[in-house]
């Protein structure tokens, strides 16, 4: 098997919406994702993640979602040299725009992608952004990673800022999409549930995370994979949300990346699930009326407690890391 040989998963039938009480007017949304691994050869890259999208495409998929830093080794395995951000690129006029826009124009879907964006700036550091681009060449949507790893084979505060605070949580209704409510947060931003909760409030019914994750160099019989799937799922349930999630699999150094990309809906269930060593398309439709199906029944977003919660939107408190005692 080639890294470009791709196992392909579809789940075409939603399953049952056990808090419906009225028949949806929505067709389900098909949408696809491609997990896949980082080839040194930048052609050979391009058209293993084509073939992927091309796939996806064949099944139906009208949006095809693709790994954080799609078209980049992950570089922070190690910590970044001087000026790291030398070696981002321009959002619109660098080679992941462009690949996006020439495969979701070649293969007539919405692609999106992830890059190493060009922010100027004394510090050297750059941006780490999500993309959605339209068959026509069109930016549909972008959003910066707000949250950043500092973790040992993770020290990505050594080449990205910090998304800006303004107009942090932006929500994307493409027309070519039936305006389906889609957020594009990134990797670490997964594990946190006041992002879920932000998106939810704002009325996303799909988010979509770019992830680039696997072992933890400090501690290789660490196996957190687990982990990183019950928290999105859980988040998702709490958020009434559909989680799209493409990682990346294999060795790139420090760190090897253990796949498992998946697709999961608002009652935690997964629809479609990808291996941890090998490449994969996942395609399923999603009924997005299963979001209010399932608010309705447990409203977390109108039964919630802002008066409380003071305490979330205090400074953070480096010196307590566990939370102080006060």
């Amino acid at each position: 098997m080639t890294d470009s040989d791709f196992t392909v998963e579809t789940a075409f039938h939603p399953p049952v919406s056990f808090a419906r009480v009225a028949e949806s007017e929505r067709a389900p949304l098909r949408v696809g994702l491609v997990q896949h691994r980082w080839l040194a050869d930048p052609d050979a890259l391009r058209a293993q993640l084509s073939e992927g999208i091309r796939l996806a495409a064949e099944q139906g998929a009208r949006a095809v979602f693709l790994p954080e830093l799609t078209l980049s080794r992950y570089p922070a395995d190690v910590r970044a040299g001087a000026n790291p951000g030398a070696d981002a690129e321009e959002l619109l006029s660098g080679p992941t725009f462009s690949f996006a826009a020439q495969a979701a124009k070649d293969h007539d879907v919405v692609v999106h992608a992830s890059l190493y964006q060009r922010a100027e700036a004394a510090d050297g550091l750059g941006l780490n952004t999500a993309i959605m681009v339209s068959p026509d060449g069109e930016l549909l949507g972008r959003t910066h990673k707000l949250h950043i790893p500092v973790t040992a084979g993770y020290y990505e505060d050594t080449y990205f800022r910090q998304g800006p605070a303004e107009n942090a949580y932006p929500i994307h209704r493409p027309a070519r999409l039936d305006s389906a409510a889609i957020g594009l947060p990134t990797c670490w931003d997964e594990w946190f549930p006041e992002v879920s909760r932000m998106y939810s409030l704002g009325g996303a019914e799909i988010l979509v995370y770019p992830t680039a994750i696997g072992s933890e160099p400090s501690f290789p019989a660490f196996d957190t994979q687990p982990l990183w799937q019950h928290v999105i799922v859980g988040n998702g349930i709490t958020a009434g949300t559909f989680m799209v999630v493409p990682n990346r699999f294999g060795d790139e150094g420090s760190v090897t990346f253990y796949g498992s990309s998946f697709i999961s809906d608002p009652y935690g269930r997964i629809l479609v699930q990808a291996p941890r060593d090998r490449a994969a398309v996942l395609v399923a439709d999603l009924d997005l009326a299963q979001r209010a199906d399932w608010l309705d029944l447990f409203p977390f977003n109108t039964t919630r407690r802002p008066d409380t919660y003071a305490r979330l939107t205090a400074p953070v408190d480096a010196a307590n890391p566990y939370g102080s005692e006060s």
